[in-house]
């Protein structure tokens, strides 16, 4: 180990019984990233605190005070006005904070707020749809954690031909990847003479491509996969780039446990 490195290690050591908050929230409530993310980002050297690089999620800090710094990005010491954006994402952009890939949401957004905006979970690189980005910690918690029971449905342009076996596959308990999926709802829309049909899925939990890994199980091809819908927010007559700011009484009841399991929006004030 070098004495950089020893240093590092020290320095995680004192900020482990320091006051303050923990570094890994720090970064969620910024709205950062999501805090199994942030989690990794400090485990992988990637958080400076005044200088030194932090290992530990769990580490003390004191945010009006410590420099912080993500990968080499300076954090501002004054909390942003919590700001959450619903955005249809185009296809060909990454839903990440991280441009090595290709194009991102971020890029997108970045021009036109001042405050860091982060994709809320994500959507994979060939799908469109609605994305919520925002700064809020609290609102990416309450958006990804199963208590909140938040549901998504998308609606999915399959190709393959039409049998009631393989809706019942997609609706049935499927491995993917190893782990055991949640019965999805799954409506046949539209069957087309081509054999190109229309479904919706609506899910409680989202897996990494897991609608085009249950279309494959069940021999169907995905030509086009768009979110349409987040908790009770609905694409409409949204287009691709568009976007639209959530008013405070939509931000309120996302953030209510179990209360948007329901796709029928709330009375808004």
């Amino acid at each position: 180990m070098s004495a950089n490195d020893t240093t590092s290690r020290t320095a995680t050591q004192s900020l482990r019984t320091a006051d303050g908050e923990r570094l890994q929230n720090v970064l969620s409530h910024r709205g950062i990233a999501s805090r199994r993310h942030a989690a990794e980002w400090i485990a992988a050297g990637a958080v400076t605190v005044n200088g030194q690089t932090v290992y530990e999620p769990g580490a003390r800090v004191q945010p009006e005070r410590d420099e912080i710094c993500v990968r080499g990005e300076r954090l501002s010491r004054q909390k942003e006005h919590p700001r959450t954006v619903l955005l249809y994402k185009p296809r060909g952009l990454i839903c990440s904070a991280d441009s090595e890939r290709g194009e991102t949401v971020c890029d997108l957004m970045r021009p036109l707020f001042r405050e860091r905006l982060v994709p809320v979970g994500r959507l994979d690189k060939e799908s469109e749809g609605l994305l919520l980005m925002s700064n809020d910690g609290e609102l990416t918690h309450c958006m990804t954690h199963p208590r909140y029971g938040h549901t998504k449905t998308y609606l999915a342009r399959v190709a393959g031909r039409m049998e009631e076996s393989k809706i019942e596959t997609l609706r049935s308990r499927l491995d993917i990847d190893g782990y055991i999926i949640q019965p999805v709802e799954v409506e046949v829309l539209k069957v087309g003479r081509d054999n190109t049909h229309l479904l919706a899925f609506t899910l409680a939990e989202g897996r990494n491509r897991q609608i085009r890994k249950m279309c494959s199980l069940a021999h169907f091809v995905v030509l086009s996969l768009t979110r349409v819908r987040i908790a009770f927010l609905k694409i409409g007559n949204m287009q691709p780039g568009e976007w639209r700011e959530l008013s405070d009484s939509e931000v309120r009841a996302l953030k209510k446990p179990l209360l948007c399991t329901s796709p029928h929006a709330p009375r808004q004030a």
